[in-house]
């Protein structure tokens, strides 16, 4: 009986030597990050200031794959593609410098304390669509609110760009979501400018 227990368990440990031999020679991830925002921030001589809130991504947004909607419903993560840091810094980061290039009168400040400023106006931002879809669209989408150094609500908007992909695959993608993430920014600034 012994016997007969040590080569099951020796059979179990092969198989499972195996299967990790396997595991280990999977193909790492691609990892993306969105594309550059070109432009320069404004310095302390800019007569505007806005403080930009991080944005808040739905929970199946902040993952580390990038996201497909395969179809009405069904949204699913890419394993293999991966975004190289997480996507709610890499959004903040690249709406502050859009945000910097098309308003070149204003400084545009991470408010991650909610610091009241006088006279700064204050931008927050949700986001429940941050996806490929299937029908060749990259689709952001939420929305926004912008409000006065006393909290009060100045104005408030959906957020819903779609951008066609140029070409199949996840580079498109990311490419296709970085020129999405412009024409939000377009959006976003001309909203900023009306409630000055």
């Amino acid at each position: 009986m012994t016997r007969r227990w040590m080569l099951a368990a020796l059979a179990a440990l092969t198989v499972t030597a195996g299967l990790a031999g396997c595991a280990s020679s999977s193909p790492q991830p691609a990892r993306y990050t969105l594309p550059e925002a070109a432009g320069s921030a404004a310095g302390a001589e800019a007569t505007h200031l806005l403080l930009l809130r991080p944005p808040r991504l739905a929970h199946y947004l902040d993952v580390d794959g990038l996201v497909m909607q395969v179809d009405d419903i069904t949204l699913v993560e890419a394993r293999g593609h991966q975004w190289a840091e997480a996507l709610g810094r890499q959004l903040e980061r690249g709406l502050r410098l859009r945000l910097a290039a098309r308003l070149p009168d204003t400084r545009v400040m991470l408010d991650e304390a909610g610091v009241r400023e006088p006279g700064a106006l204050s931008l927050r931002l949700e986001l429940d669509r941050f996806q490929g879809r299937h029908d060749g669209l990259a689709v952001i989408g939420g929305q926004w609110q912008l409000r006065d150094a006393e909290g009060r609500l100045l104005a408030m908007a959906p957020l819903q760009v779609e951008t066609e992909l140029d070409d199949d695959g996840y580079p498109a993608l990311v490419r296709a979501l970085g020129r999405g993430w412009d024409s939000a920014a377009d959006q976003l600034a001309e909203a900023v400018r009306r409630a000055r």
